[in-house]
């Protein structure tokens, strides 16, 4: 193997260009191989090799700083970079995390995980190698539909006025997760089909110098453009047009379905695809077809990741004009939502937890202080053993803490479509919903709660001396501590479905001091600032004990779940020694 040769990006210096043409074969087998295993970022990387080959081989790194956006495209780079043996052994594959990270090499300069970012890191990058009168190449590499985000138009803005040097790659494959979406492309699109010679040009306009490379999945083509931008003195943007997927062709004919792989997603043959199953996603999509039929102001929203939803090419062509993919423009779609709102339309807009964050101040002044009644479904909310850059957790807190919203935690099927249908006939507030996450439950007992009626517990299980609220996710959690706690002691529980997150009800809560000792909170996510605490400050000043359960402040790594739950107490087992520990002597 060529890649024997090659341990480091200078090791590239001393090979052809056929030796970088086979090593850049050599390396798409790896990834395919490894992200078939341990799932990944498929097409991306697969598309971005001969182009990373070639930087590495050009700029020097790490003297050279190379800022990835998104980490979706960093694969290659890893592989060239110290780590190819989290490619080449299977034993190794989970070593690496699937993003940037400073702490496994010196080529690394973030953990980047979302969108947009990599320009306005760069920006910095090159403004304090300026100050120190420094003089290496400062490179940001940004795909086409991470241009939709408006991080990158700011960090667009201000690299374009930094006088020194400052690369900015456009990998240009024509696609985001999904479709791009947005004037943007019409622009970039045109570029394409004039090689880069057209007069209306987005970057000219910006003030940046302008190279395009059409044959980006060329190793000898891609060196000479890098030569042309290495040690350049002024802002310049090179676009080079690659193909998403390329090598495998499933892939770079359906680029979407491809973009994010599960392990063992090759291996499926046609024949062995599974009959659609009730999950969330589905319930949602025939939910928002059937209300699309009977109200023409229904509009789905997503910000580029429609499949991590069920919004289908199939659902999205069913809606037509009554659907809007805003790409990686998180803030947008929900200053977005509230203006349709606001005039008289139905919005339902689907976000990913991790993503939400993006959005505080929107969420806190285009939408809650309009009070705009739109529909937000939090989806992926929860504890997860997914990578830092992804974490679900934090979202009860960002949400449930602004006034206005009322965030709504269902625990099954009944529950979720109960609270969907209240939520778009509705005219009062923003209403949060947070998708249960990978426990879909149906009781198979309709749903009669007023949710107009806010911060009324459901109490499921009339008890004594123990009183559990599970939130959501959790309230199945909360019924089996009450099993293992009555099993222990001979006590019967009280159990409540607390069904809101944004409020508490004092009547309920009052009410268990009569005959209860402690009261324990279980939620799907982080303490600190969470549901829970909300509980813990109605009792503050009584003498009623008080147990928040859930995940720490913490940024967690690919940490398996079962190990996260032992860490936290979120076993029935633990949580009902932890109980008995602080109960009086004799429960």
């Amino acid at each position: 193997m060529i890649l024997d040769k090659v341990n480091m990006p200078n090791d590239l210096k001393a090979l052809s260009v056929e030796e970088m043409n086979a090593l850049s074969a050599e390396m798409r087998e790896l990834i395919i191989k490894k992200v078939n295993t341990t799932g990944g970022h498929f097409g991306p990387n697969l598309g971005i090799v001969e182009a990373t080959v070639a930087m590495h081989y050009v700029f020097d790194c790490p003297k050279d700083k190379i800022v990835f956006d998104v980490s979706h495209q960093c694969y290659p780079h890893k592989i060239l970079t110290g780590r190819k043996e989290g490619f080449l052994n299977p034993e190794k594959y989970n070593v690496f995390t699937g993003y940037t990270a400073p702490e496994e090499s010196p080529c690394d300069l973030f953990k980047v995980g979302h969108t947009s970012t990599s320009v306005s890191l760069a920006v910095g990058v090159a403004k304090a190698r300026d100050l120190r009168g420094g003089s290496e190449n400062v490179i940001a590499l940004i795909g086409d539909g991470s241009l939709s985000g408006g991080e990158a138009y700011e960090g667009l803005n201000n690299a374009a006025v930094l006088s020194s040097n400052i690369i900015i790659v456009v990998n240009d494959n024509d696609m985001s997760i999904a479709e791009n979406a947005g004037g943007l492309y019409d622009n970039l699109k045109l570029l394409r089909e004039t090689k880069g010679k057209a007069e209306l040009n987005f970057f000219k306009s910006l003030g940046f110098e302008y190279f395009y490379e059409e044959n980006g999945n060329d190793v000898e083509s891609m060196i000479k453009a890098f030569k042309k931008v290495k040690d350049i003195n002024k802002p310049v943007v090179l676009h080079i047009k690659t193909l998403k997927g390329c090598g495998y062709k499933e892939a770079e004919t359906n680029k979407e379905a491809y973009h994010w792989i599960l392990p063992g997603a090759l291996d499926e043959k046609p024949s062995s695809i599974q009959a659609k199953t009730e999950d969330y996603n589905t319930l949602t999509t025939d939910f928002i077809l059937a209300k699309a039929k009977e109200d023409k102001n229904i509009i789905a929203i997503s910000p580029a990741t429609p499949g991590a939803y069920g919004f289908t090419k199939d659902f999205r062509e069913k809606l037509g004009c009554r659907y809007t993919d805003v790409g990686i423009a998180e803030e947008h779609a929900v200053a977005y939502a509230s203006a349709l709102a606001k005039q008289g339309a139905k919005p339902v807009l689907a976000v990913m937890s991790s993503f939400i964050q993006r959005t505080y101040d929107q969420l806190s002044q285009d939408l809650c202080l309009n009070n705009s009644p739109i529909t937000l479904l939090i989806y992926w909310g929860a504890i997860s053993g997914a990578d830092c850059t992804h974490l679900g957790s934090f979202d009860i807190p960002l949400i449930s803490n602004i006034p206005n919203m009322v965030y709504l935690a269902p625990s099954t099927k009944e529950e979720y479509l109960k609270m969907l249908e209240w939520s778009v006939k509705q005219n009062d507030y923003p209403v949060g919903i947070r998708v249960p996450f990978n426990n879909f439950v149906s009781s198979g007992m309709p749903d009669n709660t007023d949710y107009s009626k806010l911060n009324k517990f459901k109490m499921t299980q009339n008890g004594r001396k123990l009183a559990i609220i599970g939130a959501g996710n959790f309230y199945h959690l909360g019924c089996a501590v009450a099993q293992a706690f009555e099993q222990k002691t001979g006590i019967k529980p009280t159990v409540i479905n607390p069904l809101f997150l944004t409020g508490v009800d004092n009547e309920m809560l009052e009410a268990l001091k009569v005959n209860h000792d402690i009261v324990i909170t279980l939620e799907d996510g982080c303490v600190s600032g969470g549901f829970g605490e909300k509980v813990s400050r109605y009792y503050g000043n009584s003498g009623m004990k008080v147990l928040n359960f859930g995940s720490d402040k913490e940024f967690t790594d690919r940490v398996p779940l079962n190990i996260l739950y032992e860490k936290y107490h979120l076993t029935p087992e633990l949580i009902v020694d932890d109980v008995l520990k602080t109960l009086p002597v004799g429960v």
